[in-house]
């Protein structure tokens, strides 16, 4: 079967199960989930949709999540809304239930992040392309391997990073309901060269200077200005008017104020986070290993993702997140801990067998929704062994070594690529290979000794039946279904 005729039989096998193309209001897609909106809840077929062995777990937040899984989900999602593009006013009817849904789930401070979160998480595949970009050109440039390709590579890497800011504002105005292209011409002026020849607050600035958060900024103040401008200015003066105050009000707010407040907070959060771990490195690791599962369950995880994205602006890498992926391999250390002490459970025995592999390579969904969280004690212990192994990579922050990434997203094994620091590309990978092993054997240990009370290991160390998956139904990579419990997981 080839791929595009297997990821439209992955599509044709989940649609019947959801309800239907009339029963869906809306489709999307994250880096691992299909996201619906749903016209009846009910008609939705939650086991049978488990039981898919291209479906590694469903979600359910203000949308209903499939979790396929990195690659396939950006192939099947094409496949999905053509068989439900058949329906017509599938726009109109899904607006008016997408925002009843969100008016019903929302809080303020859920829908702030979940903007941030909309900003920044667009960006991903860009900062993991160049990052990996950037990490072959150091390597090459170590060994002094084909040094007239060295220029090329590092113009790779390194342009998007120069522009961040710009995308920055072209999203930010896009999320706030503006128009995206201003939001990015004002941001635009952050990173012009030509500010270097302009004084504020007795300063001369920088290109650059606020970097992300300065852009969005700018572009937040660009839509509020936009919007006053469509209330006031005539429609006849519109489209010249409004487009032009908007650029010039933000434009000079952002160089005589933001740019150096921007500036001024990019700093402190560079320099405290240099500070924390080199001077509490082993215990921030702890705490931050251990509690980013339970961050990730809450969806307060996406209130780090401007933190990170300085940080690379700033030093090339983010410190927090190699700590933050420890979180992980807690977790896969606690799921084998689970297959070996339940031998009869045949169900939770294939769940793990099959979404280990997207473990180690960072994608975590599958082994918190399938087995951990359900279980309960198993994610706790899970945590434990986070923090040991976040522990572990603080410790060797605070005695020097310094272990980042050069992107966001990836975690687990698939984190090696995009390794860097302030020593050297052999030494940094193997702190984080230890933090890795730490987090399992500690994940593992915990789980073991304290993931089950007796009756908890009664129960569920018993024969199960296997689940019969539809035959026509191809496999995808991650492996099965799992329960279902909130919020929202990310990968770790």
């Amino acid at each position: 079967m080839s791929t595009v005729d297997k990821n439209r039989a992955i599509a044709a096998a989940i649609l019947p199960l959801v309800g239907g193309a009339e029963n869906i209001s809306s489709v999307a897609h994250c880096m691992t989930r299909l996201r619906l909106g749903l016209r009846d809840r009910s008609l939705v077929q939650d086991d049978a949709l488990r039981a898919l062995p291209s479906v590694m777990g469903v979600v359910e937040d203000d949308t209903y999540q499939i979790v396929l899984g990195p690659g396939t989900v950006a192939r099947v999602t094409p496949e999905f809304e053509a068989l439900v593009a058949q329906v017509p006013d599938l726009a109109e009817r899904g607006a008016a239930i997408k925002a009843a849904q969100k008016a019903k789930n929302q809080t303020p401070f859920k829908l702030f992040l979940r903007r941030i979160a909309n900003i920044f998480v667009p960006l991903i595949p860009a900062l993991i392309g160049c990052g990996i970009i950037a990490g072959l050109n150091g390597l090459l440039i170590n060994l002094a391997w084909l040094p007239s390709v060295t220029p090329a590579l590092a113009a790779m890497a390194s342009g998007f990073m120069a522009l961040i800011a710009v995308f920055v504002g072209f999203n930010t105005a896009k999320e706030f309901g503006g128009t995206p292209i201003l939001g990015g011409a004002v941001a635009a002026i952050i990173v012009f060269p030509g500010v270097a020849k302009i004084d504020a607050f007795g300063q001369t600035l920088s290109p650059g200077q606020g970097g992300v958060l300065g852009a969005l900024g700018a572009a937040v103040l660009a839509v509020y200005v936009e919007k006053w401008c469509r209330r006031w200015v005539p429609e006849s003066l519109d489209v010249l008017v409004t487009p032009t105050l908007t650029v010039l009000v933000s434009g000079l707010v952002t160089i005589f104020g933001l740019m150096f407040v921007a500036g001024e907070i990019s700093t402190a959060i560079g320099d405290f986070a240099n500070w924390l771990l080199a001077n509490a490195g082993a215990g921030a690791g702890f705490v931050l290993g251990g509690l980013f599962l339970p961050l990730v369950m809450l969806g307060l995880h996406q209130a780090l993702i401007p933190i990170h994205t300085t940080l690379i602006e700033q030093q090339g890498f983010t410190v927090l997140l190699p700590i933050l992926a420890m979180a992980g391999a807690g977790q896969v250390g606690a799921a084998v801990a689970v297959y070996m002490k339940l031998p009869r459970n045949g169900s939770i025995r294939r769940t793990i067998k099959s979404a280990l592999p997207a473990g180690f390579l960072g994608v975590g969904e599958p082994l918190i929704y399938g087995v951990s969280l359900p279980l309960g004690r198993p994610f706790v212990t899970a945590c434990v062994g986070g923090a040991f192994g976040g522990g572990f990579v603080g410790l060797f922050n605070m005695l020097g070594d310094k272990v980042g990434s050069t992107a966001i997203g990836p975690s687990g094994w698939a984190l090696f690529p995009l390794l860097d620091g302030n020593k050297g590309l052999a030494e940094t990978i193997a702190i984080y290979a230890a933090g890795l092993l730490t987090g399992y054997a500690v994940g593992f240990v915990a789980t073991w000794f304290w993931g089950f009370s007796p009756r908890l290991l009664e129960e569920f160390n018993v024969e199960t039946a296997p689940t019969e998956a539809p035959a026509e139904t191809p496999v995808a990579s991650g492996g099965p279904g799992s329960p279902t419990p909130e919020p929202q997981p990310a990968k770790v």
